[in-house]
């Protein structure tokens, strides 16, 4: 490799670990609120009804959010809005977001509706056992209808934050789901304790407190897209290159990135015929390992994609792939060690954070044990969130696609072999499995597509990676049944928080001396922090 092409590698790496770690720092706050909101939900309403209606009515506009939102529509605007930025006017420019602001409105509002009157249809497709059980699709239809708008909101942030991110803006658009949690904790669960003396059902008012975060979340990134100089002009130009652009892309992208979103409708279709509380089990885990992909595979793959967007328009695909393999490398090194932490300490963990109110120690086994398979799965999310739009940086939608299709009927497959033995656990580890194949496939293809990038290096730093977490697994399960006492709160901080902290510190020291780069890079950044150098 020449001095120069070092020189870039070193840079790309640098300036992605920056990124990542202001995005970081923010979903990581983000992340902290959510856990507190789910806290709440399970404190107030445990694994029961109530939770499993709420959670397949916010999972209706969910699905598509992943598709309008940050799915899709984000990976195919900033493609075409990278483009225009470097290329075309300011004015052009401005313009090309105006139109797009204006056919998502449209397009999403109709979608809103739509749905709002088909409500009930879509409780009965989702979660068709429900009815077995009284009132349970009533209650569900009526918190879809509440939610629904939310898709609306969510899809004009992620436009937002598409053109804040390309702008080199990380911070507060990963920071307005922090807004939206903290209106969804204050006052969805102060309407939750107000409207049972109203003669309203306590989830109804978790329902608005979830859009009014929607709207807080839309509504913290205006003022600093103001401030780039963007006015909001009526423009509706279906013949503009620039949309057209837009929506060839995102047509396949809307399967194409939304294989984990469509086998997670298959899945609450399957846990609706489990046990009650099932649905509640899974979103409960689900959460959890949403954790580590927001913080570590989110923040990389935001980090990511505008520097990616960049190099396929210049055509230099070989630091292309060194920026791929910089980017799946640290995804790796964040979320392997965090997959082998959930493993190990699931129960203690779920027992911590949820077990607590209405939600029993039953609630925490069964949560545990999903928890356990997701976590498989946990470092193929995050490796799929930055292969994918590099496919649509690349103008290439078709494998994406193929890949989803291929996911979902796997996933199908796998469920009905081991539901009726697993329960579901099927459906985790169905999840986890068809993501592990999938991202396989796809970085597969990508290697040929680009004419390769540093496997070697990839794999050498996943064979550190996997050493170092190995080490950090045996020592974190030795401490935690160590740790004796009796039952109880105080009993699992101190389980969790020592076998952690002692985790995170030999990892930490093992990926060190293993000079594993772009682990090492976030390392010496924070310390440079702490110094103040």
């Amino acid at each position: 490799m020449s001095p120069q092409r070092t020189s870039n590698h070193d840079g790309n790496a640098a300036h992605l670990a920056r990124s990542a770690g202001s995005v970081s720092i923010a979903v990581f706050f983000s992340r902290i609120l959510g856990l507190v909101r789910e806290q709440v939900l399970a404190g107030l309403f445990g694994a029961g009804t109530a939770m499993d209606a709420f959670v397949v009515a916010f999972r209706i506009p969910n699905l598509l959010r992943d598709l309008f939102a940050e799915g899709a529509l984000s990976a195919a605007f900033v493609t075409v809005f990278t483009e225009y930025d470097q290329k075309r006017s300011r004015e052009e420019t401005w313009r090309l977001v105006n139109n797009v602001l204006a056919v998502l409105t449209v397009v999403v509002s109709l979608t809103v509706i739509l749905g709002m009157i088909f409500s009930n249809e879509l409780v009965m497709l989702l979660a068709p056992d429900f009815a077995k059980v009284a009132g349970k699709v009533e209650l569900t239809r009526r918190l879809t209808i509440i939610m629904f708008p939310f898709l609306l909101l969510v899809s004009l942030s992620s436009l937002l934050m598409g053109i804040l991110n390309t702008r080199g803006y990380f911070f507060i658009p990963s920071f307005a789901s922090s807004c939206f949690n903290m209106t969804s904790i204050v006052v969805g669960g102060g309407l939750a304790l107000l409207f049972p003396l109203w003669g309203k059902p306590a989830i109804a008012g978790m329902a608005i407190g979830t859009l009014l975060g929607g709207l807080s979340q839309m509504g913290v990134q205006v003022p600093v897209i103001l401030r780039q100089g963007f006015r909001i002009k009526p423009v509706m130009d279906l013949a503009d290159p620039g949309l057209k652009h837009i929506g060839r892309l995102i047509v396949p992208a809307v399967i194409g990135l939304s294989a984990t979103q469509i086998n997670i409708f298959v899945n609450t279709n399957f846990a609706s015929r489990c046990a009650e509380g099932s649905v509640a089990w899974l979103n409960y885990a689900f959460r959890l390992v949403q954790f580590p992909i927001g913080l570590f595979g989110v923040a990389v793959s935001m980090a990511t994609l505008p520097v990616v967007a960049r190099l396929a328009t210049e055509k230099d695909l070989k630091l292309l792939g060194d920026t791929l393999v910089s980017s799946l490398t640290l995804a790796f090194a964040l979320t392997i060690p965090a997959a082998v932490g959930l493993w190990v300490l699931a129960e203690p963990i779920v027992g911590l954070i949820f077990e607590h109110g209405r939600f029993t120690q039953s609630d925490t086994f069964m949560t545990a044990q999903a928890l356990r398979f997701y976590s498989i799965g946990l470092l193929a999310y995050a490796a799929v969130k930055i292969v994918v739009p590099v496919f649509y940086a690349l103008n290439d939608t078709r494998w994406p696609v193929m890949g989803s299709f291929l996911a979902v009927v796997l996933n199908i497959c796998i469920i009905l072999a081991t539901l009726d033995r697993l329960q579901h656990r099927a459906i985790a580890l169905s999840t986890s499995a068809t993501m592990i194949l999938n991202f396989m496939l796809l970085a597969a293809v990508l290697y040929k597509k680009i004419g390769g990038y540093p496997a070697g290096r990839l794999f050498m730093s996943l064979t550190k990676i996997l050493a170092a977490s190995g080490i950090m697994g045996l020592l974190v399960w030795w401490t935690q049944i160590r740790i004796a006492g009796s039952p109880g709160i105080w009993l699992l901080t101190v389980k969790v928080f020592v076998s952690v902290s002692l985790g995170v510190v030999s990892y930490g020291i093992s990926a060190y001396v293993l000079k594993l780069t772009e682990f090492n890079e976030i390392i010496n950044k924070i310390i440079r922090r702490l110094i103040g150098s």
